[in-house]
């Protein structure tokens, strides 16, 4: 059975919104502050290279859909991201523009778990809070990839919101050259 893994940019603090924000925007842009390193982008492509399909909730397929179709240079990493298929999970959106784009309106526990049980690779989420947060609550989430970043913020929306449960195991931990952290939970279902 296919993995979802949920693959989070997060502060020290746990907030997850505003990753590269513009200036000016709540917290300016948290993770641009730290650039990427080598070792960084190394585990980023690998990352979305070990699945097939992406899992998107509205504002963050918009936000990729009107940068890596158009985006110069990107290489092998922005050729796979422009060619996965990308299941799209909104209630106010009626088109999806980027190439390989399927939309989801209802039922996105039952959806999701059909997708999980489909031959491949397994399925990836980037960003996409409330749908992270609908994924959990249906105990659908296989894998956290965070990024935690050096910073504290405050406020801010949070990955785990009060109230959220999980049983996790840690499988990993790395260190980038930049200073953020990759910790890797797996879901612990025993």
């Amino acid at each position: 059975m296919r993995k979802i893994i949920v693959s989070e940019f997060v502060t020290l603090d746990g907030i997850m919104d505003d990753p590269g924000g513009a200036e000016g925007t709540a917290h300016g842009g948290w993770s641009f502050k730290f650039g990427r390193s080598d070792d960084q982008n190394k585990f980023k492509s690998d990352e979305l290279f070990a699945c097939d399909a992406l899992l998107l909730g509205r504002v963050t397929y918009q936000g990729l859909a009107a940068a890596w179709p158009t985006m110069p240079g990107t290489g092998a990493y922005g050729e796979r991201m422009n060619s996965l298929p990308k299941h799209v999970f909104s209630t106010t959106l009626s088109a999806l523009e980027w190439n390989n784009s399927r939309l989801i309106k209802l039922n996105v526990a039952e959806a999701i778990a059909q997708l999980k049980e489909q031959p491949g690779q397994d399925i990836l989420v980037f960003g996409s809070g409330n749908l992270a947060q609908t994924l959990m609550a249906n105990d659908l989430v296989d894998q956290y990839n965070l990024l935690v970043h050096p910073v504290v913020v405050g406020s801010g929306k949070r990955l785990f919101q009060d109230g959220t449960q999980a049983a996790l195991k840690l499988v990993e931990a790395k260190r980038f050259d930049n200073g953020i952290v990759a910790l890797i939970y797996q879901a612990d279902r025993k």
